[in-house]
């Protein structure tokens, strides 16, 4: 097992059941997802409380955020899809129902798709999300089930009601809405009983916060210092995502999205508390493949409802799987030897640079630990921060759409301000590919630019690649000044 597979911690420090148990979750592992996949089956769809960062949208193809799905499945169709799924999809590792709406809002449905997949497939992790309103009373099914891994969004640990009121209209419990304050106060409880309730039981809990400007965002460092001493395994912190077209009440409103510049200073003050969750792409509620990919528009109801099940299971082919699962190892065990052991989630700048100045490194990626994307086939980055004695990683950033549209060469005719705004606090790009044009376009903010490192181990690289440009030189200059 690869020595980095668990974000933020330890390997040692940590017991064998739990390490075996994120080993191959591409939430819980930062490593893991460039190599595991996940599907998302979208059998909730009612939910019990508002938020006004949320609008749960069907029959949505084009946005990719929590809550939004191009339909709902029932718990056989969603078997029947998973089945399916995990023949073509071999890394397929875990199975989680986040909505479209609250999983524990639909218990029924959920517990029912559950049982399906312990009986069918078994070798797939069992997850789910909650808002944690009902999650004290359903600790017995989801243990029943072995369910262990399990989100749950908190927002806020502000005991008035006062920060949780601007988020939540209304919650819905024992038959009637209760609003305002009052509403947050009781949501407030049930999660922090159901998340203590979770953690006695030996269940991880990734804790979902979202960043939402000039509402909760000084409240922030509050929740991961009450989630370290809760023993949550994981803290999350998501963008606010509120575009007017979006339709959610933040959005309407004019609250503006989090940026990545107030994402990595909430890191920055709730990282020295929690571990922290740096890859969460947000994502739909009926997603399928690798986090940072959604290949769920090649999954529809029309390709797989026409098999019966013992075809299905012929098609997800427990063995195949296995034997996909061990070369999977075989490569991340190669991987690791390969960078060293250079990568340290939760190190300071001095830590990471014998000067206490580093560097930050786009790096294009689609999946395996490699830099294997060209430039122009990119629509996000992973983002580094490294110096001269190791790397961390810091975040991933998507922009809209890629450079290239398909036209032959890249030539420049698509725009690309919008990814020089997301690189602009950038020093180096390290990517399979990229064209003199766009190249050309990043330097004029001053971003190296480097395909050298093509089809290499990401994290090697962007070590050797900060030391070869920033710090080399630095010696350079220092063993000139000494001469």
């Amino acid at each position: 097992m690869s020595c980095s597979c668990t974000p933020g911690f330890d390997p040692n420090e940590i017991k064998q059941d739990v390490l075996n148990k994120i080993n191959n979750h591409p939430c819980y592992s930062q490593e893991a997802h460039q190599h595991y996949a996940r599907i998302h089956v979208p059998v909730a769809p009612a939910c019990n409380i508002q938020c006004n960062y949320c609008n749960r949208k069907y029959d949505c193809s084009n946005e990719s955020r929590p809550g939004v799905t191009s339909g709902r499945l029932k718990p056989m169709e969603a078997l029947k899809k998973v089945l399916f799924v995990g023949g073509d999809i071999k890394q397929l590792s875990v199975v989680g129902i986040a909505g479209p709406g609250d999983a524990l809002a639909n218990p029924a449905k959920t517990f029912e798709t559950f049982a399906l997949m312990q009986e069918y497939a078994p070798d797939l992790k069992l997850c789910l999300s909650t808002n944690g309103l009902r999650l004290p009373e359903y600790i017995e099914e989801i243990k029943k089930y072995n369910v262990d891994h399990v989100t749950v969004t908190i927002n806020t640990v502000d005991e008035t009601g006062e920060i949780g009121s601007l988020i939540y209209p209304w919650v819905h419990w024992e038959h009637k809405k209760i609003r305002g304050a009052e509403g947050a106060k009781l949501l407030l409880s049930k999660q922090l009983e159901g998340i203590k309730l979770l953690v006695e039981n030996g269940i991880l809990v990734k804790a979902n916060s979202v960043l939402i400007p000039g509402v909760n965002d000084q409240d922030l460092p509050n929740v991961a210092k009450k989630l370290k001493e809760m023993n949550v395994f994981l803290h999350n912190i998501m963008p606010l995502i509120s575009a007017p077209e979006f339709g959610t009440k933040f959005g309407l409103d004019g609250v503006p999205s989090a940026t990545d510049e107030q994402v990595m200073a909430a890191q920055d003050a709730c990282g020295m508390d929690m571990t922290l969750m740096r890859h969460c792409r947000q994502c739909r509620a009926d997603a399928v493949g690798l986090i940072g990919e959604d290949r769920g528009d090649e999954f529809t109801k029309e390709v797989f409802m026409d098999y019966d099940l013992p075809k299905l299971q012929e098609i997800y082919d427990l063995d195949g799987r296995k034997k996909a699962f061990e070369r999977i190892e075989l490569w991340r065990g190669a991987l690791s030897e390969a960078n060293q052991k250079i990568k340290k989630e939760q190190a300071t700048k001095s830590e990471l640079s014998s000067n206490g100045i580093t560097k930050l490194v786009a790096v294009t990626s689609k999946g395996e630990g490699v830099i294997n994307i060209h430039f122009g086939s990119a629509n996000e980055f992973l983002i580094y921060e490294a110096g001269d004695l190791g790397i961390k990683f810091v975040m991933h950033r998507r922009v809209a759409s890629a450079y290239c549209q398909g036209s032959e060469g890249c030539d420049g005719s698509y725009p690309i301000e919008e990814i020089k705004e997301s690189l602009k606090d950038c020093d180096l790009l390290l990517t399979e590919k990229i064209g003199s044009c766009p190249m050309g376009e990043l330097q004029s903010i001053n971003l190296i630019c480097d395909e050298s490192y093509a089809l290499q181990p990401i994290e090697k690289s962007v070590f050797e690649a900060v030391k070869k440009y920033f710090y080399e030189n630095e010696q350079t200059n220092l063993q000139s000044v000494c001469n």
